[in-house]
Order: structure tokens, then sequence, then C-alpha cells
């Protein structure tokens, strides 16, 4: 019997590289190129973890109304020291289906890519990413219950007093020039605020991470669509943010990285100038908060089909938007680490000349 189960466990050992490797071909097997529902992805999100175990995590760190886990995947390399953070969110507006078909597309080529490029394994050592594939389940949900809610934007919250009707934007319900601009107070539209700040399970889920980690966060990037837009804070013209130059200079050179794969062409600016005013945003908290690069994407098109932007162009939307945002995070990861490590040389190179000259012989 010992002989037995010894040679059992030797032939799963030998067997677990095969075992591995299906597991991968299973994860290269999921269609990128398509929209999946909210099962899908979390399944995929299981399968991601599974597969890269010595890189990635999930974290449930808040639940919707209809009982969904908020969860985000963590990856990065293992550090003895608290590392510095990247946050991603897709997905905060239920009908928005480009925005979680690009976090997953951008997920699988780091993945993919940190042990062969030495850039994005350096990313790896020194942040990690903090990345919701779908910030609205709830809603994302109900906009694949048939084609009378493929629209839906808000989330399933019931409506509060005498409304009878459902959701609200989670995108207006932050901590920040709350229900001022660029929203609605009634409950039936599209940009209710919601009754109250942060009346809402996910934006206080977001709020209260976000505070938690706000000294170790360096960028934070909310994907929605559409517009083909790289909006800086702020969403109210009443205030301006402190490094907009720096910021304009970072968008600036993400669109030109976009604009490099498939020739589309996105517009930089402070969201009050580009867009529309708004109020209540994640990305305006982000910023408010002390977050330094805060940016928000909205990816193809510029309103030929809107929310409903066909399945043939989720790949060239996902490459473009991919060098875009890996163009961000290579600069503020530069800006950070390289500047750090500049720093550290030339104190050291300071101490050590004001040594020598401190025990110098003059003649």
């Amino acid at each position: 019997m010992m002989f037995s189960s010894v040679l059992a466990l030797l032939i799963l050992l030998n067997l677990q590289p095969q075992i591995r490797a299906v597991e991968g071909l299973a994860l290269r097997a999921y269609d990128y190129t398509k929209y999946h529902t909210m099962d899908e992805i979390s399944g995929w999100m299981q399968q991601m973890e599974k597969d890269y175990p010595e890189v990635v995590s999930s974290v449930i760190y808040g639940t919707t109304y209809e009982k969904r886990n908020i969860t985000l995947l963590k990856i990065g390399l293992n550090s003895t020291e608290l590392k510095k953070g990247i946050w991603m969110d897709c997905g905060i507006h239920g009908n928005e289906w480009i925005s979680p078909a690009f976090c997953q597309y951008f997920i699988k080529q780091i993945l993919s890519s940190y042990k062969t490029d030495p850039k994005m394994g350096e990313i790896f050592k020194n942040l990690d990413f903090y990345i919701t594939p779908v910030l609205n389940r709830d809603g994302y949900t109900y906009s694949w219950k048939d084609n009378t809610t493929r629209q839906w934007r808000k989330n399933r919250s019931p409506g509060t007093g005498n409304c009878t009707c459902y959701g609200t934007d989670i995108n207006r319900n932050f901590n920040v020039n709350w229900g001022t601009v660029g929203v609605s107070k009634l409950c039936c539209i599209g940009m209710y605020c919601g009754p109250s700040v942060l009346s809402e399970l996910e934006s206080r889920a977001v709020t209260e991470f976000l505070e938690s980690n706000r000294n170790r966060i360096l960028l934070f990037l909310t994907v929605h669509s559409f517009g083909q837009l790289i909006l800086l804070p702020y969403g109210h013209s009443s205030v301006s943010v402190p490094n907009y130059e720096e910021l304009m200079e970072v968008g600036q050179a993400a669109a030109k990285a976009i604009k490099s794969v498939h020739g589309m062409d996105y517009t930089v600016g402070a969201a009050s100038d580009v867009m529309y005013q708004t109020s209540g945003s994640s990305r305006d908290f982000a910023r408010l908060i002390g977050i330094p690069f805060v940016f928000t994407f909205e990816l193809r098109d510029k309103g030929e089909f809107g929310f409903k932007l066909p399945e043939d162009q989720i790949q060239p939307t996902c490459e473009e938007a991919y060098q875009g945002a890996l163009s961000i995070i290579t600069t503020v990861h530069d800006k950070t680490f390289t500047s750090a490590a500049f720093t550290i040389t030339a104190t050291l190179w300071t101490t050590l000349t004001a040594a020598c000259l401190s025990t110098a012989t003059w003649v």
C-alpha cells in the first residue's frame, strides 16, 4: 500500500507541469475578442489566480446591493516591504462593455510579458497593480439581461422615498463637489447622483480602499467609453489641479502612443474643458485625496456606435489603449523610482565628497 501511495504521488508530481500547461492553454483559449458575461469574467478572474499564483491574488473589498462581491486582482511580485501601487478600474457603468474587455486584455498582456520584458519585470518588482475588471457588477449583469436593458448605466440599488426607479450613477456619487454640476437629482435619470454623497456601496468600497492606501497609490486610472479621450481632473471648472502641466505632458505622450498603433486620435485635457462639467466622480476624488497621477480613459469610438461598440473593434481598441496605459505607467514608474535612485546617489556622493574634503590635507 505504501509503495502504491508513493508511486501515485510521484506520478502526480510529474504531471504537475502538464496540468499547469493545460490550465495555461485554457486561459489562452479565453476569447479576448468577445464580450463576456459577469459569470464568465468572474470565472476568468479565478483562472488567472490559479494560473499565476506567484503574482496574482484576489481581494474582495466590498459587496453590492445584490450581494455580489466587489473584487480586484492584485498583481505584482511578492516583497518584504510595502510597495507602491497602481489602481485601475473598469466597468463602473453597466453599458460600457468595452471597458471590462480592456481590463481583461490589459491583465493578460502584463502577465504574459513580465518574465520576458525587462521593463515590465522591473515594474512588477517595484509596484503592485490593483485592477477591478468590473466595478458595477449589478449594473453590468443587468445590462446582459435582454435587449431592453443593454444600455443600463447605473447600479441596481432601489430608489428612496417615493422613487420607484432603480439605480444610481456610481461615478456621480463620490465625495468631491457632489451633486453640483453634470448630475441629475431625478432618480430615474441615468446620471442620478444618489440620495446623498456616498450613498452607494460601490462608491463607499472604492473610497475606503483608496483612503486606506492613499500614500501608496501613485496612479489612478479609470476606464470608460466612449469619446476617445484622456481626461484629467477636475470635472468642474472652479478648481484647477496643481500638477496640471505634468498631467498634460503624461497624457499627451499616452495619446501619441495610442495613435501609433492604429492611427486613432485621443484628445487630452481636463474633463471640464474637453467633455462637460461633472461632479462626484472617482477620478476627481482620487486626485483630491492626494494621488498624484489621475486619468480617465474614454475608449472608442466617437459616437458612431457609442456604447454598442462592435466586437470586431475590441482587439484594436484594447491594443491601442494598452499602449496608452503602458506609456503612463512606465512614466509614473520611472519618475518615482529613477528619481529616487538619483536622489540616493546624489546624497551619497555629497556625503562622500564632504567626508573627503573634511579629511583632506591642504598645502
